[in-house]
């Protein structure tokens, strides 16, 4: 009995390489409009799209194989998903996290941008108004660099705020997003200032001085920030810039210099340009 359990074991292992093998062996096709995942950090979250990827191919795009005043999947085969892990303000329309399908109805002049509650949704054929959690509008702009292949990307990204772009043939239309993490961030850096600070300073006075934040609460940071690692020129620069924002621009150029003559005991060359232009800056 023992014997016959281990043959039908062995076939069994037998079958399954063959299997496997059989399977890898199928000859593949490439998608026509391939598939891409973009995700984008964002604030303290993340954005991810996934879409399907046409071209052009000689053919007319928007009023052509794409109609005016349609409901496109914006791409090709899906709708486009879109999936926010945190709240975002969308063009000034708040929106929960989760998954949307992202839809839109382009025009000669306006687009108008679908978020829809209903995702996995093949094309738009089954797209279903009723379902749209948003609609907004947004203006197409004419691009002189042909795009072969339907394109989205985010750009101008910042802490605070990014612009979704989508391009395809000379169209390209931007869809501009805020996060609402601001008060989240700010906690979080109180929270962490309570303890070990030396690896927080940085980002710490980095957030500050981006977001217009306490000027005096940044400096203080830089401050101490030097005392823990006093040939750091990167400190210094900062310390330069608070103090030209807050308008003390003596100590702002003291600041610079002190930060390029450290830069230049370690040969630090980015430092030293760095520190060079918070010079130059605060000599105008």
């Amino acid at each position: 009995m023992k014997k016959n359990y281990v043959f039908l074991f062995s076939m069994l292992i037998a079958c399954c390489c063959f299997s496997t093998k059989l399977y890898a062996q199928i000859p593949r096709i490439p998608e026509a409009s391939p598939t891409q995942t973009i995700i984008q950090n964002f604030g303290l979250g993340k954005i991810s799209i996934t879409y399907s990827r046409p071209n052009v191919k000689d053919r007319k795009i928007f009023g052509g194989i794409i109609p005016y005043g349609e409901v496109w999947r914006t791409g090709a085969n899906s709708a486009t998903t879109i999936t926010f892990s945190e709240n975002v303000v969308i063009e000034g329309n708040a929106v929960p996290a989760g998954t949307y399908s992202l839809f839109s109805i382009p025009n000669k002049n306006e687009w108008t941008i679908i978020l829809n509650k209903t995702v996995k949704q093949w094309g738009a054929y089954s797209y279903k108004q009723d379902q749209d959690f948003l609609r907004f509008t947004i203006k197409p702009v004419h691009v002189s660099e042909k795009r072969e292949s339907f394109t989205m990307a985010f750009v101008n990204t910042t802490v605070k705020a990014t612009d979704l772009v989508l391009v395809w043939d000379k169209t390209a239309a931007y869809i501009h997003m805020e996060n609402q993490d601001d008060a989240k961030i700010t906690a979080n850096i109180d929270e962490l200032m309570k303890g070990d600070r030396k690896p927080y300073y940085l980002n710490a006075i980095l957030y500050y001085y981006e977001n217009n934040k306490d000027i005096e609460t940044a400096l203080n940071w830089t401050y101490e920030a030097e005392k823990v690692e006093p040939k750091g020129p990167w400190y210094k620069l900062w310390e330069s810039r608070l103090l030209l924002r807050k308008g003390d621009k003596a100590g702002s150029i003291a600041a610079a210099e002190a930060g390029i003559a450290l830069a230049k005991a370690t040969n630090d060359e980015e430092y030293i340009r760095l520190n060079q232009e918070a010079l130059d800056h605060a000599k105008e």
